[in-house]
């Protein structure tokens, strides 16, 4: 036996093993085949899988100028102070504040989901939900109908009320009772959105332009070749050094690498085009001699530094009467999306896991998962960031073997050590992230072979859902129209069965998907469960009996079920009757 295996065993038998109950610890719940070692391997694949998120949230989360203001009065189809150097610098500094802020509650969240919930899943500011925030409520350089601050109020009410929703329960319910095709269409719809993004000027590659003759065109031209309408001339298309790096080293080689299951992939893109676009004599560099240029080049040169959260840090306006409509309709889409995106992760990384209990289709720790989820928010909307979730990149450090909470506390260390390189991570430039963009979007258009294309009632809901989010640049307005299009036209269907009495019905009926409210293990908690019985410990899980505790009782009981409330075995005579 080498050292390695020794040390994974002494380490199992210790207080960490039990508390991640590792396997050897002694636990009548220990995962089966997890290791410290193997732990910590699992939680830096977990890092390097989602280490994007710090460079792509700052990138996108920075656009809407944050705290910046801006009193210049746009030309026609411009956006205010473009090319207003004041402005610039100062969004410069906002995106370094988000760097730091995107680290440290990534580090935050994922740790506790490690620690409290014993989980393997890191968590971060959620792609998609950052998109929508920047993009249709806040808006590029503020231009969106609520500004950053009440933007971010939105988001710590929304933490406190899922916190109640985790408490009671019902945010697992909620997640249950969506229709399955719109949960399918809104992960297929946020990938395309992710896909327009990272094909833009903004966030990515500068492929596709804004178009007055059609409503988008094709691209690719330096940004000072452009026309006063934001237009390239076709003698410039396609002529940009930027958007062939983007593709060939940031897009083509990832998906090579992906390919051949290399660890951190989507990272050793990201950090290829940046290296090649960090020298300042070269056509493609970030920091061209320019005065917006040489303040960025100042502040990547200092390489390791603490960047402190200043402008973003603590914002929240709470004022809301004047943005009462826009703030309300934010404060349920980021209810409604975070509910789809972060349980529906968790469920499937749990899954993947072999964690997710059979009989209640539960996850162990699933009420500390949502508690810490729901915390995090609130906490994340202080920093000044979007609201967090569960990442699906987690899977990469599942498939290195992690099964507990140290694959995660792992993760969140990583994490926490790269605040202090923010000047390295605000220095990465948007073609550098805009083909991960991309990429993502890839992997979340996945689930559009799972929709019920065989049954209108269900198929049309959820075409309108993927296709109108990325149409209007809005998740919000996507979700809304296919919500309200699955009630009317199965609602409709119902009311002429009914006034029928049966003899009316599509003839493939027989094809929809079954819809439910109810939910397999109930919808109240395992522990309000136990503190109705009367359960002084209600907090406390039962211990569930070992074989060794087992052995020859079944014969004694008869084939009656063991009570999984009892915290032992039923031995004497007094006990089997009670």
């Amino acid at each position: 036996m080498g050292w390695i295996e020794k040390t994974n065993e002494r380490i199992a038998a210790g207080p960490v093993g039990r508390w991640f109950k590792l396997e050897g610890c002694g636990h009548p719940k220990e995962r089966k085949g997890s290791r410290f070692f193997t732990e910590i391997r699992a939680g830096l694949a977990t890092f390097f899988a989602m280490a994007y998120i710090i460079a792509v949230n700052s990138s996108i989360v920075s656009d809407t100028g944050g705290t910046c203001v801006c009193n210049e009065t746009p030309a026609p189809g411009a956006l205010p102070c473009e090319n207003n150097t004041e402005y610039l610098l100062c969004k410069a500094d906002i995106k370094r504040d988000l760097v730091t802020a995107t680290a440290a509650i990534a580090a935050l969240g994922t740790a506790c989901m490690g620690i409290f919930a014993n989980l393997p899943v890191g968590i971060a500011p959620g792609m998609g939900l950052n998109a929508y925030f920047a993009y249709t409520v806040v808006g590029k350089h503020g231009t969106g109908p609520v500004p950053y601050e009440v933007a971010l109020t939105a988001i710590f009410v929304e933490g406190f009320i899922f916190f109640g929703l985790a408490i009671l329960g019902l945010r697992q319910w909620l997640a249950r009772a969506i229709p399955r095709c719109i949960k399918l269409a809104t992960s297929v719809g946020i990938g395309l959105f992710l896909t327009l993004i990272g094909l833009t000027y903004a966030e990515g590659i500068g492929l596709i332009v804004g178009s007055s003759s059609t409503p988008m065109s094709l691209a690719g031209c330096l940004q000072e070749a452009m026309d006063e309408a934001g237009q390239c001339p076709d003698s410039a298309k396609m002529r940009s050094p930027m958007l062939w790096i983007g593709i060939f080293c940031g897009g083509v080689l990832t998906v090579m690498l992906l390919l051949y299951r290399v660890k951190g992939a989507i990272i050793a893109g990201i950090v290829l085009v940046s290296v090649i676009s960090w020298p300042r004599t070269t056509s493609v560099t970030y920091f061209p001699y320019t005065e917006l240029g040489d303040a960025n080049f100042d502040f990547f040169k200092k390489v390791v530094d603490f960047h402190s959260i200043g402008k973003v840090l603590n914002v929240q306006r709470w004022d809301i009467g004047d943005y009462g409509g826009q703030f309300g309709l934010a404060l349920i889409t980021f209810l409604y999306v975070d509910i789809l995106d972060t349980t529906g992760t968790l469920y499937s990384m749990a899954r993947y896991a072999d964690l997710v209990d059979p009989v209640t289709q539960d996850f162990e720790g699933s009420t500390w998962a949502y508690m810490v989820d729901s915390l995090t928010i609130a906490i994340g909307s202080v920093f000044g960031t979007p609201p967090v979730t569960a990442f699906v990149e987690s899977g990469a450090g599942i498939g290195e073997g992690g099964k507990t909470g140290l694959t995660a506390l792992a993760t969140g260390i990583c994490f926490f050590i790269s605040i202090f390189f923010a000047p390295i991570f605000a220095s990465i430039p948007p073609w550098a992230t805009g083909c991960v963009l991309v990429l993502v979007g890839s992997m979340m258009v996945q689930a559009v072979t799972d929709i019920n294309w065989r049954y209108l009632g269900d198929s049309v809901p959820a075409f309108v859902t993927i296709a109108l989010m990325p149409f209007t640049y809005s998740i919000a307005d996507g979700l809304i129209a296919g919500i309200c299009l699955y009630i009317l036209i199965n609602t409709l269907v119902w009311v002429i069965e009914k006034l029928s009495f049966g003899r009316i019905v599509p003839p493939n009926k027989a094809m929809k998907e079954e819809w439910k409210w109810q939910t397999e293990g109930g919808v109240i908690p395992a522990w309000m469960a136990r503190l109705a019985k009367g359960r002084k410990d209600f907090w406390r899980a039962p211990r569930q009996p070992s074989v060794a505790d087992t052995e020859g009782v079944s014969e004694k009981i008869e084939g009656k079920a063991v009570d999984s409330d009892r915290d032992t075995v039923p031995t004497s005579p007094a006990e089997k009757l009670a």
